[in-house]
């Protein structure tokens, strides 16, 4: 049975001007593009979008361009997590007042320990006026490791479930069998994560080929695991290419290749120099995607 948490939701990019600022009307672009393709609904302003570097009155922003954007039952789950508790509780406050489907958020950034970074969710969650997701990435919050220190803040009033970027299926597994909702977050590993009982899938990826990320999710509740596998092992080869350079500038400008201009990443993230995007399109047009817009260099 579907439930209000499912499918293909990008981790939608974030398009910025020559000066580091958002750009509504590429923003608008870009989720037109993505709605047509037939995305359940979108994840907005998390690692993918930038924004723990954008400014708070641009990340409002967002939340607002992606309600105005979206169609009805489309799922809008906004990041709110920020380097400052009360930062993300305004930015969680803000989001619940526009009707999002929920908001999420990382760890916040730093050194903290699991009990510090429990006291964080505890209150997001008591302001937050719509569900909560918190963020499991092991990667930049070393400081969740367990399974059982996920379920613990899973139990949290008003935690519906998380995001899970690990490639530890096993374990979202066991997350999955306690009934929290799951997100599969590494996008080379989205079959699995969905034969392992995810829900849906959020990453970055989906921004460039939805289509691909949309056959997975349908093969995999259809039960066609070879069609699903097809899928997931071009979606993959796009990933492994585009990992041979910084990836966020990367995708942007594969999405600016194919008319959304995206700008380039905010610092300090950096840009393809001159000569890896020279590379980065041979290498595009070598694939399987040659024929794609993402490898259309203009």
């Amino acid at each position: 049975m579907q439930t209000t948490f499912h499918g293909i939701l990008p981790a939608v990019l974030t398009p910025l001007d020559a000066a580091g600022r958002l750009n509504p009307a590429v923003y608008e672009k870009l989720l037109a593009h993505l709605y047509a393709k037939g995305v359940h609904g979108i994840y907005v302003a998390g690692q993918t979008g930038e924004g723990l570097t954008l400014v708070k009155e641009d990340r409002k922003t967002l939340a607002e361009l992606s309600m105005k954007c979206s169609p009805a039952g489309a799922q809008v789950i906004v990041h709110i997590g920020a380097a400052r508790t009360e930062d993300a509780i305004d930015l969680a406050k803000h989001a619940s007042r526009l009707g999002v489907t929920a908001v999420s958020s990382l760890a916040p950034p730093g050194m903290y320990s699991f009990a510090e970074i429990k006291l964080y969710y505890q209150a997001l969650a008591a302001a937050a006026g719509v569900p909560l997701l918190v963020y499991f990435f092991p990667a930049v919050a070393p400081a969740i490791t367990a399974t059982e220190q996920i379920l613990e803040l899973c139990e949290i009033p008003n935690v519906v479930g998380l995001k899970f970027t690990d490639y530890n299926l096993y374990r979202m597994e066991r997350i999955k069998r306690h009934g929290h909702v799951v997100y599969s977050g590494h996008d080379e590993v989205l079959a699995a994560g969905l034969l392992m009982g995810a829900d849906g899938g959020i990453g970055t990826f989906y921004n460039v080929t939805p289509e691909l990320f949309l056959e997975v999710y349908a093969h995999c509740k259809n039960g066609e695991h070879a069609k699903a596998m097809a899928a997931q092992q071009r979606i993959n080869e796009l990933i492994e290419l585009t990992l041979r350079f910084p990836a966020l500038s990367a995708v942007k400008r594969m999405m600016t290749w194919a008319g959304i201009p995206c700008g380039d990443p905010t610092p300090p993230r950096r840009t393809l120099t001159q000569a890896e995007e020279d590379a980065f399109a041979s290498a595009l047009a070598a694939s399987s995607f040659r024929d794609e817009p993402i490898a259309q260099r203009k």
